[in-house]
C-alpha cells in the first residue's frame, strides 16, 4: 500500500509519500516513507509491496552508482527513467508490484516528472500520483494545476511554496478516504541546490 506524489515546477520539482506501511487492515508501520534519493537532485518514489520496493530501489541504486563510476558524471533523471524502464521490462513475465514515479530535474534545470506502469511504459509528466489513494488525488492535481474543467480559469505560473501547500493539502484528503495512506506525508523539494526534506502528520488511525 502507500502513495506517492510527484509535481514538476519551473526550476523546482516536489516529490512526496505517506509514511504507512500496511496490509489489509493491519498496520506494520508508521514511519516508512517511500522515497529513495538516487543523486543530489532525483529521487525515485516507490509504493506497494515492500519486499518489490526493496529490491528495486537496492537495484536502482547499485545501476545508478555503476553509472557514475564508469562515466565519471552523475546520471540524468531522463536516462534515469530509461534505465528504470528497462528494468521494469525485464520483469514483465513476473513484474514487480510496485507504484513508481521519478521526480527530478532536467539538463536544462526544469523540473521532469515520469509515471510509470508495472512494465515499463513510461511518460514524462507535469503531476503525478501513483498507488493506493492514486485515483483520488490525480482528479484534485487535475483541477488544481491542469485547470481541467475550468475554462475560464486564470492560469499561473506554478509556484514552490503553492505546489508544496498543495501536495500537504490532497495528502490530508486522501488520509480521510484511504486506510493505506497516511501517519505522515514525507515531502522533498528538489531545486538546484539540492533536496529539502521535511515531514508533516496525517490522521493515525
Amino acid at each position: 500500500g502507500g502513495t506517492v506524489l510527484g509535481v514538476a515546477g519551473e526550476d523546482f520539482a516536489v516529490i512526496a509519500s505517506d509514511t504507512r506501511l500496511s496490509e489489509y487492515y493491519s498496520i506494520h508501520a508508521r514511519d516508512v516513507p517511500k522515497l529513495f534519493r538516487l543523486s543530489p537532485q532525483m529521487v525515485l518514489g516507490c509504493a506497494g509491496f515492500h519486499g518489490d520496493v526493496l529490491t528495486l530501489t537496492k537495484e536502482m541504486n547499485m545501476a545508478t552508482q555503476i553509472y557514475e563510476y564508469e562515466h565519471g558524471r552523475t546520471i540524468s533523471c531522463p536516462a534515469t527513467a530509461e534505465m528504470l524502464s528497462k528494468k521494469l521490462y525485464y520483469r514483465r513475465f513476473f513484474p514487480f508490484y510496485t507504484y513508481n514515479v521519478l521526480v527530478g530535474l532536467d539538463a536544462e534545470g526544469k523540473g521532469a516528472v515520469y509515471g510509470f506502469d508495472p512494465i515499463g511504459s513510461f511518460e514524462r509528466e507535469t503531476f503525478r500520483a501513483s498507488g493506493s489513494a492514486a485515483s483520488l488525488l490525480q482528479p484534485l492535481l487535475d483541477n488544481q494545476i491542469g485547470y481541467n474543467n475550468q475554462p475560464n480559469a486564470k492560469r499561473e505560473p506554478l509556484s514552490m511554496d503553492k505546489a508544496v501547500a498543495l501536495v500537504r493539502e490532497v495528502f490530508s484528503c486522501a488520509a480521510e478516504r484511504d486506510i493505506h495512506t497516511g501517519d505522515g506525508v514525507v515531502i522533498s523539494v528538489i531545486t538546484k541546490d539540492g533536496i529539502k526534506e521535511s515531514f508533516h502528520p496525517l490522521r493515525a488511525d
